[in-house]
């Protein structure tokens, strides 16, 4: 049996030298819970939170909020007004929320194939805008960039070797 000593360090540096590190030991037992939330009730925004986001905040290593000016920013562009590009997201939508809809194909669950790859193809290329869409709410003094960063060093990891 594997013990570990206790380590006390202030939560980001242990969470970046985990992430970062080759030690097989703290990889098995590791996991980055990420959350995204939109502006629910009056949630309001990053530097002005209620309770309930306070207590979301403290359940993730990363929660990004989305903002109302992102949200808009996609509707607009893929629901309202797309380009011939996106017509199908657009499609995929109406098809989904109508009186006549036969089934969803616009739902986190379901999704029609071109509107997906036509979703893919929008996020890869504006993702620097997409990234302005967020507010990071935990971890502190963190960007969206960083997160990306994280993920991505983590992605490079063996993980069938690891686990």
């Amino acid at each position: 049996m594997l013990v570990f000593e206790q380590m006390y360090k202030p939560y980001v540096v242990l969470m970046e030298e985990i992430i970062y590190s080759n030690d097989f030991e703290l990889l098995k037992k590791f996991i980055l819970t990420v959350g995204v939330v939109s502006n629910h009730g009056n949630w309001f925004t990053s530097e002005n939170q209620n309770k309930e986001l306070k207590v979301l905040a403290h359940s993730y290593d990363w929660l990004i909020f989305l903002s109302d000016n992102g949200l808009s920013q996609f509707i607009d562009e893929l629901i309202f007004n797309p380009s011939s590009d996106y017509k199908c997201v657009q499609e995929a939508f109406k098809n989904s929320y109508t009186a006549n809809k036969k089934r969803n194909v616009f739902t986190k669950v379901k999704m029609d194939i071109k509107a997906d790859e036509a979703l893919l193809k929008y996020f890869s290329d504006n993702i620097h805008d997409i990234e302005s869409w967020f507010n990071v709410i935990t971890p502190v003094n963190k960007s969206i960039g960083d997160l990306r960063s994280e993920i991505a060093a983590l992605r490079t990891k063996n993980w069938r070797e690891i686990l």
